[in-house]
């Protein structure tokens, strides 16, 4: 026995618009690590550059599977691989500012 089909509402469209917002917010952040890493090294810049593209596509395929009438949870490495492309961002400023 089925029940009702689920009314999800405006949730997978703020779900839609808060990993579009994520995605712009690493996008500042990773283009300027790379400006003063810039300064630095060019190692930096690149791994830089591959954090926040690892960041993005994680980003887009999850945007594209909100788009589904109802989206699937989240799975473990995309989660895993976002949270991985912060901490490396985050590693990467330390770095430069040190």
């Amino acid at each position: 026995m089925t029940g009702p089909a689920r009314d999800p509402g405006l949730q997978p469209e703020r779900t839609r618009l808060a990993w579009r917002r994520t995605t712009l917010t690493c996008t500042v952040v990773a283009v300027l690590a790379a400006r003063q890493a810039a300064q630095d090294t060019v190692a930096a810049v690149v791994l830089s550059v591959v954090a926040w593209l690892g960041f993005l596509a994680v980003a887009h395929r999850r945007i594209g599977a909100m788009a589904a009438t109802r989206p699937p949870a989240m799975p473990m490495g995309g989660a895993i691989a976002t949270v991985a492309c912060v901490l490396a961002l985050a590693a990467f400023a330390v770095a430069v500012v040190v």
